[in-house]
């Protein structure tokens, strides 16, 4: 661990308003990172409750077991991918939860490190694993991928309109060179489109680096498993709070919802996603593209 670091939530106060949490709950909190919101729903549920931590960073699970010590006996710590929520909750021994929060995507910490590789601002090894458990990684991607597969992931992952460009960018440059950091990558992009972007507000790099994180660490899959595999553990009334930051999770959480409310499995809470405030936005800019969605089982 490289030690204690802090962590703003989004959409803290609406997620412990739709959650509507009682003493003695059993919550999943399938992406813990700084244990924001796991901290509100452990006060929450108080003294009888239980928290099911999940997350993939080894990290991230090191630092909340510091600044939740306090809770410690109430939480079950869990270092996994969250597609796996179902054998995760089997084998803690829960078959219904109170309460659920995804809040999907990065977090600050893991984009303010530079060794993780996750930022165009910063310069670092090109990574983007969210657990170094994992195989494949942005270098590999960057520098053994074909450029019709680089172009494919860059549009789908990254909705980049440029794609093309940027994948042809990609192999000129490693072609003279490896591509090894984010500076070197961010540099190919900007050489590629920059231009493109003159009169855009967004880095040209925004969208590859999205797409290549997404990619690396399958979270768009890993959303639509995890969150469909917790809808049949949710118990009766309870609500599942999911928190996206592209349009592309917001699409797979929002189709999930509808075709189970069509089953008459869940009633949609939030008839339109909840998205931040100006003060919330102010004090943290990275809350700007946040949608929360709640649903409750029937």
């Amino acid at each position: 661990m490289k030690g204690f670091f802090l962590h703003l939530p989004v959409l803290l106060q609406e997620v412990m308003e739709y959650l509507k949490l009682a003493p003695g709950d059993t919550v999943l909190d399938a992406t813990l990172g700084g244990g924001g919101h796991a901290a509100q729903c452990l006060k929450k549920i108080g003294s009888k409750g239980k928290l099911i931590a999940i997350d993939r960073d080894p990290e991230a699970i090191e630092n909340a077991k510091e600044s939740l010590s306090e809770f410690n006996s109430r939480i079950v710590w869990v270092n996994d991918n969250f597609r796996n929520v179902g054998d995760i909750l089997r084998i803690a021994g829960v078959d219904k939860v109170n309460g659920a929060i995804f809040d999907l995507g990065v977090s600050s910490h893991q984009i303010d490190e530079a060794e993780r590789g996750f930022s165009f601002l910063k310069d670092g090894p090109l990574d983007m694993r969210f657990s170094n458990c994992q195989d494949v990684s942005a270098c590999g991607v960057v520098n053994d991928f074909s450029k019709d597969e680089l172009a494919e992931i860059i549009r789908e992952y990254g909705e980049e309109r440029h794609a093309s460009l940027v994948a042809g960018g990609i192999i000129r440059a490693r072609a003279k060179k490896r591509i090894e950091t984010t500076k070197e990558l961010t540099e190919v992009i900007l050489a590629a489109v920059g231009r493109k972007y003159r009169k855009v507000r967004l880095h040209p790099a925004a969208r590859t680096f999205q797409a290549l994180r997404i990619y690396v660490n399958d979270e768009l899959e890993s959303a639509e498993v995890g969150v469909r595999e917790t809808l049949g553990f949710l118990a009766a009334r309870a609500r599942i709070c999911v928190i996206s930051f592209h349009s592309l999770e917001d699409r797979i959480i929002k189709n999930l919802f509808r075709n189970a409310a069509r089953e008459e499995k869940l009633k949609i809470i939030t008839k339109k996603p909840i998205t931040p405030g100006r003060d919330e936005i102010r004090a943290n800019s990275r809350a700007r593209s946040a949608k929360l969605r709640c649903a409750e089982r029937v």
